[in-house]
């Protein structure tokens, strides 16, 4: 009976052509290498990894990784390891390691973003029963929500773009890239294409999954957690956190064990956590605006006279300058996406980016941001949410006290200038509900000098990027958590036994997929150390 090897080969370049299948040429080529190699027909070749490298537009090319099987001797498959772009491939999983001590109560998640959902799906497999308290509604409700602020500017602070099923990265392009390098990133991966995400996003180098898909990613996997018995509350606030039971809803619930994956913009619950005690420090964060550009503007600028491939796709960037000790960076690039109004708190203007998986509307967007340090802050938590949600409010009242967000030009913004309303490129948050002003107004000058100087510097590295229509929106408040909550080496609260801080609102996390992980870090903790 045969035994094969799944390996993968790596570093595979298919230059491109129009009209060519580059998959199909990438499998061909890997299946000719491992025969020459071995003398063995390699056997169920897949893609593994797929991405473009477009640093010349007269030389675009694609750049794989192929999954293979092979029934060959020990002494080959081992001389075939000593070139670094093959190598031996093992199925995801995860190596849980199960404890002794009886859990007296249920596993109580408080929030059901990325971080409390797998820390949920995990311990729900493994027979815990979690409770999930959300504070926001389930998927649909939420969706009616964000629609209605959208389209008449009533806010609903319990339920918006934040708060609600799946968290903020239920409203943005499903974006699965980080730069983690956890083993646990695969299993992420294929959970979520078990829950319904495309397949693609195992292989892709920037995958995504769109808006409109997420959304019943994460109904499936709110069934899921329930099915295995985990209970999912939303519409239940938890607040009155003690050593032993946390109020939800009105309700006081006992728990063993309490993960706190409450998201980067649960203010109320940071002011608790300090008042109760919880070690938290100011970090870094960052704050900017949304660019828009065509995206075939874009995509012109990445493949030149390629542009419109459907091979090739939209063309995305990621640009970043630095000066001293601070940074000017693309965040959150959302290719045919949206600006999304991203309040959660009345009074105050927050922007993000929104995508579908097809990615077919008429704009690129990405936050352009410059990065603030605790000290321009007082060093304090307190300070740090302060300065987001005084930009916010700010950028509130510059705009109209209604929630039309303010607007400035490149053009107006280097050149010292202001009340130039957009033209070709028609900004999308709200359907162009927005106010020109003058970012000069609500910026402090450390950030709209770097921004200044950020886009002057992108504009070298993408044609047209500071081009003089090219119109800003903000303001771009909530790229990360700007607090810590501080967890020692059992992963607790120092001082709070049981109560684990998790994901991207303690500070652990930057995105999806890093927020999944530090949410399976924390149940398989958990787990290490009780039994059911």
């Amino acid at each position: 009976m045969k035994e094969y090897q799944k390996i993968t080969i790596g570093n595979i370049r298919v230059p491109y052509r129009p009209k060519d299948n580059p998959d199909e040429a990438a499998i061909h080529k890997a299946a000719s290498f491992l025969n020459r190699k071995t003398g063995a027909a390699p056997q169920n070749l897949q893609i593994a990894k797929k991405s473009i490298d477009a640093r010349k537009r007269a030389e675009l090319a694609f750049v794989y990784t192929v999954y293979a099987e092979l029934d060959v001797k020990p002494s080959v498959l081992a001389k075939l390891e000593s070139d670094p772009d093959i190598k031996r491939f093992t199925e995801p999983e995860l190596n849980l390691t199960h404890g002794t001590t009886p859990m007296e109560h249920r596993p109580v998640i408080v929030g059901f973003g990325p971080a409390g959902m797998f820390a949920g799906l995990v311990l729900a497999e493994n027979g815990f029963r979690p409770i999930i308290f959300e504070r926001g509604a389930d998927v649909d409700e939420r969706v009616a929500a964000v629609e209605r602020f959208t389209r008449e500017g009533i806010l609903d602070p319990g339920t918006n773009i934040q708060f609600g099923a799946g968290g903020a990265g239920t409203f943005s392009d499903g974006k699965l890239t980080t730069r983690i390098g956890d083993p646990a990133i695969a299993w992420v991966l294929r959970k979520l294409r078990e829950l319904g995400a495309p397949d693609d996003i195992e292989y892709k180098a920037k995958p995504h999954i769109g808006t409109d898909i997420l959304r019943d990613v994460v109904k499936e996997a709110d069934r899921v957690i329930t099915s295995l018995g985990g209970e999912i509350h939303y519409k239940t606030k938890v607040s009155d956190i003690t050593a032993k039971t946390v109020t939800a809803g009105g309700t006081v619930v006992p728990y063993s064990v309490l993960i706190l994956a409450t998201g980067h913009s649960a203010r109320d619950t940071y002011a608790e956590l300090l008042s109760k005690g919880y070690l938290i420090e100011p970090k870094p964060f960052s704050v900017g605006v949304r660019a828009e550009h065509l995206q075939e503007d874009i995509d012109y600028a990445l493949f030149g006279s390629h542009a419109g491939d459907k091979t090739l796709g939209h063309g995305e960037y990621q640009l970043s300058y630095r000066e001293g000790d601070r940074g000017c960076y693309t965040f959150c690039m959302c290719p045919g996406g949206t600006v999304v109004p991203s309040a959660s708190e009345e009074f105050g203007v927050v922007t993000n980016g929104m995508s579908t998986r097809a990615r077919d509307g008429r704009n690129a967007n990405a936050a352009v941001c410059v990065s603030v340090k605790p000290e321009d802050c007082g060093g304090t938590p307190a300070g740090a949410i302060e300065f987001q949600r005084n930009l916010e409010r700010c950028a509130y009242r510059t705009a109209g006290s209604d929630y039309t967000a303010p607007m400035q030009t490149v053009g107006d913004l280097l050149n010292g200038t202001k009340g130039t309303n957009y033209s070709r490129i028609v900004p999308t948050y709200r359907d162009a509900k927005v106010t020109p002003c003058d970012f000069h107004d609500i910026f402090p000058p450390f950030v709209t000098d770097l921004l200044k100087k950020g886009l002057t510097d992108f504009g070298r590295k993408i044609r047209g990027y500071d081009s003089p229509d090219v119109p800003l929106t903000g303001v771009e408040t909530r790229t990360s958590a700007p607090v810590r909550i501080l967890r020692g080496e059992s992963l607790t609260a120092p001082g709070h036994p049981g109560v684990y801080p998790c994901g991207e609102g303690a500070g652990y996390a930057g995105g999806i997929v890093s927020a999944a992980v530090d949410g399976i870090r924390i149940a398989a903790k958990i787990i290490s150390e009780y039994r059911v």
